[in-house]
């Protein structure tokens, strides 16, 4: 009985000090506004610091030269398991987040390997192993190094960390992604196969772009947490950066077929190659994207351990002193 009466004795002390807390939240919303203003300005200093630009280089480049290798192994992979016209179907679903001119160059380079034969696809998917592996690896390593540059990182991993992190986060991205492209294709498959009507009354759940964000977010969320510092980044700060990246990610996608398709019309300057340019756009964006979400996170980091360091002086302190 003594430690039932103990356990309610905590809990009402629990509930007490929530309650508490939550009187003690100033609800002032310009208050708020002022504080989100603030921590955004921070974290656009961050990203805009002369070095963080050669990171985007840095990533974006290895993201284009990886790219396509990984879309022969996935339709490799296919080919050895099952049907490659589901994974060029997957591919020119997702190919929905990117601009026309980009978008038109990936589902030209779907439909040749579709109609390439198996066992030629089978062999470029190796060589493509080898070349999309390197890339994809050298262009994680460049983002990490961003995120950890961005963060101020006082005490970075050695090489071999490193270059094992940079692994793990490689590996993690694919199998994450192969996740939310299957359910997201099958959902799709599902709701026309069977004419669901639950699923036919609410179109944003096999949307590409309500999966692209949950990924995302997820997925950045991850990364800022484990990979962007030697310890930990609070889960507040990882949740908070890894949304606010995945809702500038898809605006960006829009905003950059925006740019190229009503502003800019690449196609007289850059003639054949405008395709090139405008994937290359839409990759330094969406790294822009992912930097500004790792800088946010942390300055959230530091602004909420500099209000607990508040909370406690001032406790310490006394209202008396």
């Amino acid at each position: 009985m003594r430690h039932g009466g103990g356990f309610r004795t905590f809990r009402r002390m629990s509930m007490r000090q929530g309650f508490q807390r939550l009187r003690d939240v100033d609800w002032d919303p310009i208050h708020w506004a002022r504080i989100v203003l603030t921590l955004t300005g921070r974290a656009l200093g961050r990203l805009w610091g002369r070095d963080v630009m050669l990171y985007v280089g840095g990533v974006s480049f290895f993201a284009m030269l990886a790219i396509f290798p990984g879309v022969a192994i996935l339709i490799g992979i296919y080919g050895l398991l099952a049907d490659p016209g589901q994974a060029a179907t997957q591919a020119e679903f997702l190919a929905h987040l990117m601009p026309t001119g980009a978008r038109n160059l990936f589902e030209s380079e779907l439909q040749r390997l579709t109609e390439t034969p198996l066992e030629a696809v089978s062999a470029q998917s190796g060589v493509a192993l080898v070349i999309g592996g390197y890339a994809s690896h050298r262009g994680f390593k460049a983002l990490l190094a961003g995120l950890s540059f961005i963060h101020d990182e006082v005490s970075p991993r050695g090489f071999v960390g490193f270059n094992l992190l940079a692994l793990v986060v490689l590996i993690a991205a694919i199998a994450m992604l192969g996740v939310f492209s299957a359910i997201f294709f099958y959902l799709r498959f599902i709701s026309a196969a069977f004419d669901l009507r639950p699923l036919a009354g609410v179109p944003w759940l096999y949307s590409e772009w309500t999966w692209a964000s949950i990924g995302l977010t997820i997925s950045l969320t991850l990364v800022y947490r484990y990979a962007m510092s030697s310890r930990p980044v609070a889960w507040r700060a990882s949740i908070l950066g890894g949304f606010s990246a995945a809702v500038l990610s898809l605006a960006a996608s829009w905003a950059s077929a925006f740019y190229v398709e009503q502003i800019a019309h690449l196609g007289a300057t850059y003639g054949s190659i405008s395709a090139v340019v405008v994937f290359l756009i839409w990759l330094s964006w969406n790294v822009n994207a992912t930097f500004f979400g790792g800088a946010l996170a942390t300055e959230i980091e530091i602004f909420v351990g500099d209000r607990r360091r508040q909370d406690v002086a001032g406790f310490i302190s006394g209202p008396g002193s």
